[in-house]
């Protein structure tokens, strides 16, 4: 299925660091995080209820994990767009600016199309995705990273999650810019209209919450804040992501995974 949103240009880097609250929330109440020395993969899925192609898409994002390498970096989300809502069903994870930034992201293409199923790894397209999504956040991971990211994320309460993050950039990357996201895995609706009515779908690392571009001044970012937790989102299923890139490539400069959070928790300096 192709489309043609509105045209977006934001400003810049693409950092991308991912949290995830495990499923034990007090292990997790206080985590602190810094990329390494190479490039983690930011694996972008644009998709969307409407769309009778998506499905086997969501599937292959959600055995990622599984068809990596042990000691492979990468960050999924899942953008869901809007502009399919028109025949029949409305996508209730969907929002316009995703479809906006897919544009943007096409536009470095050869061949800028906006559809679905659309992956991007590193900012780059990958058509061909079944089967090469592996080689893809092998091919990202063998890059030096060009920017260095902390993050600092603590529950409040039932109802947010306050998260301090510092980004830097090498100069010769350019402009860049700070996104913050929060993704949500397990979950499903129920489709009673359009391509995929009667299907029940099954979804995970879907962007709930969105922030951003906050433009790095002087090759760095600070930002401090709270993220709000959906209501009725299952919590132990939840991940903090962030994410910078550069405005003259597309190309992201570094991703920090989830699981390093949960397993490593190394401590920042401030």
């Amino acid at each position: 299925m192709n489309a043609t949103p509105p045209r977006h240009r934001p400003t810049a880097a693409t950092f991308a660091a991912s949290l995830l609250l495990g499923a034990s929330m007090a292990s997790m109440a206080d985590c602190k995080v810094r990329s390494g020395a190479k490039t983690s993969a930011l694996v972008e899925l644009y998709t969307s209820e409407g769309c009778s192609s998506c499905p086997p898409a969501d599937a292959q994002m959600r055995a990622l994990p599984a068809a990596l390498a042990a000691d492979a970096e990468f960050v999924p989300v899942a953008l869901h767009v809007d502009y399919w809502d028109y025949i029949g069903w409305k996508d209730p994870y969907a929002k316009t600016n995703f479809g906006e930034r897919q544009r943007w992201l096409a536009g470095f293409s050869q061949q800028p199309l906006v559809y679905t199923p659309q992956f991007f790894v590193g900012g780059d397209e990958l058509r061909a995705w079944r089967g090469r999504l592996r080689d893809q956040v092998q091919a990202v991971n063998a890059r030096p990273a060009a920017a260095a990211i902390r993050i600092h994320a603590t529950l409040q309460g039932d109802a947010a999650l306050a998260v301090r993050v510092a980004a830097t950039a090498s100069a010769s990357e350019g402009p860049a810019s700070l996104f913050l996201a929060l993704t949500e895995n397990g979950l499903a609706s129920t489709v009673t209209a359009g391509e995929n009515s009667g299907r029940t779908l099954s979804h995970d690392h879907i962007v709930r919450t969105w922030i951003g571009p906050l433009a790095l001044a002087d090759g760095g970012v600070r930002w401090t804040g709270e993220l709000p937790i959906p209501a009725r989102a299952n919590r132990a299923k939840l991940a903090v992501v962030a994410f910078v890139q550069s405005a003259q490539s597309g190309r992201v400069l570094q991703a920090l995974s989830a699981h390093q959070c949960a397993t490593s928790g190394a401590p920042l300096s401030e």
